[in-house]
């Protein structure tokens, strides 16, 4: 019987329940050092000297600075900008400069209080607006980390013909020009388990263990810092207790500070951020500005979209121009419109770099969008249900960058589906009439969106995944990735469709830890691609392995047990292991020049709609239920599928309403969980989760990416709820009490 659709127990649940799971902090190791990082208290400025407290005995602790790089000091990633530590220049606060390790965690942590770095401060940088009014360059030559323009059709006409009344085909031309600006701000990533990483270095090479998302990520970070070949550098993924996009690209800069002072001491040295360090110095969300100009007739439908997409990189590059891309490429929508500009800028800031986070910018531009929606439905007249049922995408037609949608999608039944399921209309008319007396106003609403699973554009083509599966004499079967269980479910879903694939128990299916020594390049754990993208590998490898037996022991295969088919193989040849190469599907075609063509194989859609409670004497805001449906393509394990979900939308609930982070001067002012607030489960309204199934040929077994979908949507649709309790307009998240105050009292 098939394991797809089932909710088989996760692999690894067990080792976590009963705590026998191995994290990285379990990890001892004999004459074993612990590393801490003495990190910059300006957010720019030159560095004049570095002062060590003579009270202190440094003979006693191993001290890395830039000098001490063996190789290149800079953490790889996109753009060679960020350095492994500051040497002459600091760039935003809380920037590593020193490095200290001792065999005495605590005598470590008193020590970097001994050491100050002497700077000469310079000007900086703190807002978006500020860095494109070019007040300090503080970046290239004009603040400008990326930048992107998207362009179908011809807006500056669209609008042409209706600001001056053109007579177009014998008919005079009308239409509504509806503008509108959005802004979100930072989120922190608040997984469980800080960042952390073991290193230890011999041979010329350094092993590296921690706390992460991508080992190979690591690996191609550390080659240059030590300017050895990739070989030399073995990462091995620990169980790690969440990521969201946090453990993407951080760890690298940890990992290379653990391997230095390894390099340095000749032993193995330990790294574990404590929570408030982890708040305060690794990425977060990427602040954002949208602004929307809309031209619509006045039959609701639209006639341009003129959109200028900014967010907030931080001091360095790190991801900013791929979570820029995202955030562009879905911010118009699921909507058919003929005419579509989309301006997109990544600038500098002297803040901590900004980076990976679940969603990657489109939470930010699709947040703008469906709070725009509305204020164009309100313009025409129309129902914010009916205005998205005059202009949803349908089969055939293309969306901003001319990708065909040539999947059989159904959006206005998706919404009616997930309105019907929240008793939107009834809700709606009932709470109007509710919201005449008392201090309590009830809302609803909803955001319709959709999110690409995969690499954009030709990234999965570049990037090349690779996958190994292999079997012994009894029959048990090894899947080789290197995407990592980071508590979605990596590894159950893999072996439910190795097994599927195979025909064997899932109870036969094992995964290899991720070891770059071990295990082929799979590629990252982001972008919501490990079901859709690793997963489709592994089932091709699966299917290859079948062929394997099948070719080689001819009918017997078909009578054999599986087991017994796998050891004559072994007997006869030695080994039995298939791997499979990333080949990007058919009729898949991305420019990167023109920035046009199929951004994604695929998306997944959804229709998320919010019930709230505004209160207008504390202007609290409360999500008091929510139901969420998706169309994923087919639901691997509906068990784990809806937490992936519910998470998301947990997420997205502290995203809008709570989670604010506070700068000062470019630091992080609450880096603490006693006032940077997130949802407890106390917090959190009943999350129903719908799912439809339309099952997607390049899936396994029809599956598509689902991961940072969640994420998306909930915020707009509570914004759009709040609107529909008070009557008012609120374009800020998170939308806390004093937000919610300024807009109702002024």
């Amino acid at each position: 019987m098939s394991v797809i659709g089932t909710p088989v127990i996760r692999k690894e649940g067990r080792r976590k329940v009963t705590g026998e799971e191995v994290y990285v902090d379990d990890l001892v190791f004999p004459n074993m050092l612990h590393g801490v990082t003495v990190r910059s208290a300006v957010p720019r400025g030159r560095i004049t000297g570095i002062e060590f407290d003579p009270a202190v005995d440094w003979s006693e602790f191993t001290i890395v600075t830039a000098r001490d790089v063996p190789g290149r000091n800079v953490v790889a990633l996109l753009v060679d900008d960020q350095p492994c530590l500051a040497d002459s220049q600091i760039n935003h606060p809380e920037e590593p400069v020193v490095l200290l390790a001792h065999p005495d965690k605590l005598m470590a942590e008193r020590a970097r209080r001994c050491v100050r770095i002497c700077t000469e401060p310079l000007p900086a940088v703190f807002s978006m607006e500020d860095s494109l009014a070019r007040k300090e360059v503080i970046w290239g030559t004009d603040n400008v980390i990326k930048s992107y323009l998207l362009e179908k059709g011809d807006v500056d006409a669209a609008a042409d013909i209706v600001a001056f009344g053109v007579v177009a085909s014998g008919v005079m031309a009308s239409g509504i020009v509806v503008e509108g600006e959005y802004e979100t701000e930072a989120q922190e990533q608040l997984y469980i388990e800080p960042n952390g990483m073991i290193a230890f270095a011999e041979n010329g090479g350094v092993t590296i263990w921690g706390s992460m998302q991508c080992p190979y990520f690591i690996q191609k970070a550390l080659t240059p810092v030590f300017a050895v070949a990739p070989e030399k550098i073995r990462v091995i993924q620990m169980a790690t207790g969440g990521g969201f996009g946090g453990k993407e690209e951080y760890p690298s800069i940890l990992a290379a500070h653990a391997a230095l002072l390894a390099w340095k001491s000749g032993r193995h040295v330990k790294m574990i951020y404590d929570r408030a360090e982890d708040m305060v110095a690794t990425t977060k969300r990427h602040p954002s500005r949208t602004r929307h100009r809309t031209v619509v007739s006045p039959e609701g439908k639209l006639i341009a979209m003129d959109i200028d997409f900014v967010i907030d990189g931080g001091a360095y590059a790190t991801l900013s121009a791929v979570v820029l891309s995202r955030g562009a490429i879905h911010a118009s929508g699921p909507y058919a419109c003929d005419n579509v500009r989309v301006r997109a800028t990544a600038v500098a800031t002297n803040t901590p770099p900004h980076g990976a986070f679940r969603g990657f910018g489109a939470p930010q531009s699709i947040f703008a969008l469906e709070r725009h929606m509305n204020r164009v439905a309100a313009a025409v007249g129309l129902t914010p249900e009916e205005f998205r049922r005059r202009n949803f995408l349908k089969p055939g037609q293309t969306t901003a960058t001319g990708q065909v949608i040539r999947e059989d999608i159904d959006l206005s039944a998706l919404l009616e589906r997930a309105l019907e399921h929240a008793g939107y209309h009834e809700k709606k008319l009932r709470f109007a009439e509710e919201n005449q007396t008392g201090t309590l106003r009830k809302g609803i609403g909803f955001a319709t969106f959709m999110h690409g699973a995969g690499f954009t554009g030709s990234g999965e083509r570049y990037l090349k995944s690779v996958v190994g599966i292999e079997a012994n004499a009894q029959g048990e079967v090894s899947i080789l990735v290197a995407s990592t269980e980071i508590g979605q479910g990596t590894n159950t879903i893999l072996a439910q469709i190795a097994a599927d694939t195979l025909g064997v128990s899932y109870d036969q299916i094992t995964l290899v830890q991720p070891d770059t020594a071990k295990v082929p390049n799979s590629g990252p754990t982001v972008a919501s691609r490990t079901c859709m993208i690793v997963g489709k590998l592994v089932e091709t490898a699966a299917q290859k392995l079948k062929q394997m037996l099948h070719d080689h022991l001819a009918e017997t295969y078909s009578t054999a047990e599986f087991a017994a088919a796998c050891a004559t193989y072994l007997e006869q040849h030695g080994v039995l292991h298939a791997e499979c190469e990333y080949q990007q599907p058919p009729n898949v075609f991305w420019d990167d020049e023109k920035y046009q063509g199929d951004a994604y194989g695929t998306f997944a859609w959804a229709v998320y709609v919010a019930e709230v409670t505004v209160d207008t004497v504390t202007y609290q805001t409360r999500v008091d239920n929510f139901v969420a449906l998706q169309e994923v393509g087919r639901v691997i394990h509906p068990v784990l599928a809806i937490g992936q979900i519910e998470g998301g939308v947990a997420q997205a609930i502290g995203y809008a309403l709570s989670e604010r982070v506070v700068w000062h001067e470019g630091r992080m002012a609450n880096g603490q969980m006693t006032n940077y607030i997130m949802p407890t489960s106390m917090d959190l309204p009943p999350i129903r989760v719908l799912f439809a199934e339309n099952p997607y040929a390049y899936g396994p077994a029809g599956a598509k990416g689902i991961g940072e979908l969640p994420m998306d949507g909930p915020a707009p649709a509570i914004l759009n709820a709040v609107e529909d309790a008070i009557g008012r307009a609120v374009n800020r998240i998170p939308l806390l009490p004093e937000q919610l105050m300024e807009v109702l009292v002024g």
